[in-house]
């Protein structure tokens, strides 16, 4: 059946809460205002207060209180309005959630999704309109998900609300009402398990997330060009299918990474850096990135796009690496 990735993530939800009674979902406006992006439509009518919890406007204070209660041996889906609003939450994902297991020398488990819309907007200006994942990415003790479609989407959320470690699930801001056949039978994304949307021969593009349409458009130039590019779509950035970037190195000898965050130290470079590290020998050229520009994303619209990865730059990446 088709249905939009905010459809996708809620069915999840729903039929995880259903099996499971220690799940609940909580954050600003989960509950009476079916969350700002309509996820949670219909959930505090099935599920009550008792589990659909509405919190103040304060994320340091709900993320703590949800990590408390996935200690305590609830599993506890923790919805950011937006990850930007996360960085408030830091201390709380990264020296509790993140290290918990550690410090107790394994005998806390915390069971526990901070879930939400990740990435460039639309007219948002600078503090409202960034991709997060580096900061969650560099930090063990996190598991990092990404989906680009509502099958990926429904099938690795599942994964994570049943994983006993704090997973970090990433959803694109501009995709909540992008379309997708999900099966309407039971199933599970792996953690750590890419994708390939495309077979292909000369080169290896890979992306997560948003991007992969922009990928997947250029990929229609590239035909034109007679170019067979192989697509590796991550889905799981925390833990990484390493395996499969490096088969398709080894076919294809030419890599092209996408990423809409910026590139400093980002999940582009450090893909980039393993490539290097474990399958030079196979390269034809130097790895190439093309991420979102090392700016605060700009108000103007044009100079918004701009910031971001596009057709042209990925397309001009490809023609770099093929000394074309």
């Amino acid at each position: 059946m088709k249905i939009t990735m905010r459809e996708a993530i809620r069915a999840a939800i729903d039929e995880e809460m259903e099996k499971d009674t220690n799940i609940i979902l909580m954050g600003e406006e989960v509950g009476q205002y079916n969350g700002a992006y309509k996820v949670s439509q219909g959930l505090l009518d099935k599920y009550t207060d008792k589990r659909i919890l509405d919190t103040p406007i304060t994320e340091e204070g709900f993320a703590g209180i949800g990590i408390g209660a996935a200690m305590a041996g609830l599993r506890p889906i923790v919805e950011f309005m937006t990850f930007n609003f996360s960085i408030q939450a830091m201390d709380q994902i990264i020296n509790n959630a993140a290290k918990m297991l550690y410090m107790s020398g394994g005998q806390l488990k915390v069971p526990i999704v901070f879930r939400g819309p990740n990435g460039p907007a639309e007219f948002l200006g600078s503090q409202h309109s960034q991709a997060l994942q580096t900061f969650f990415f560099h930090t063990p003790g996190l598991k990092v998900m990404a989906p680009s479609t509502p099958e990926d989407a429904k099938g690795m959320l599942k994964t994570a609300i049943r994983d006993d470690n704090p997973v970090i699930f990433l959803e694109g801001e501009m995709m909540y009402s992008w379309e997708g056949e999900v099966p309407e039978n039971e199933y599970l994304i792996p953690f750590g398990k890419a994708i390939k949307r495309t077979e292909g021969s000369d080169i290896t593009i890979i992306s997560y997330s948003k991007p992969m349409k922009t990928v997947l458009e250029t990929n229609e130039k590239l035909k034109e060009l007679n170019i067979n590019a192989e697509i590796i779509d991550l889905r799981s950035l925390r833990p990484l299918d390493e395996e499969t970037i490096y088969e398709s190195v080894k076919k294809t000898n030419r890599v092209v990474i996408v990423d809409e965050s910026w590139p400093n130290a980002s999940v582009a470079s450090h893909i980039g850096w393993l490539i290097h590290k474990n399958v030079f020998d196979y390269l034809d050229a130097p790895v190439e990135l093309v991420t979102s520009e090392d700016v605060p994303m700009p108000y103007n619209h044009k100079l918004e796009l701009h910031a971001q990865p596009t057709v042209e730059k990925i397309l001009n990446a490809v023609k770099k690496v093929m000394y074309i």
